[in-house]
């Protein structure tokens, strides 16, 4: 079941590219492309913590949320009013 679910994970962070990259390339701007690619990448790492969760997938997946919160905060911090 772990293969399948890693399988999966890669497959997640794959469409998680190529749907930034559609959204980066039909909208023009950054901060849309980079929303979708931060959920994609936080959903490879949950499906990463559905198989057999070690320390290792449990930091990847903390690192992988605390990058999305920190770079959401950054982006909106950064965004005019």
């Amino acid at each position: 079941m772990t293969t399948v679910l890693e399988l999966a994970a890669l497959a997640t962070t794959a469409f998680g590219l190529v749907a930034a990259s559609v959204v980066l390339a039909a909208s023009r701007r950054l901060m849309p492309a980079l929303a979708v690619l931060l959920d994609f990448l936080t959903a490879a790492g949950l499906l990463r913590l559905a198989g057999e969760p070690s320390w290792n997938t449990i930091a990847a997946a903390a690192a992988v949320l605390a990058v999305r919160k920190l770079i959401t905060a950054g982006l909106h911090a950064a965004q005019p009013r």
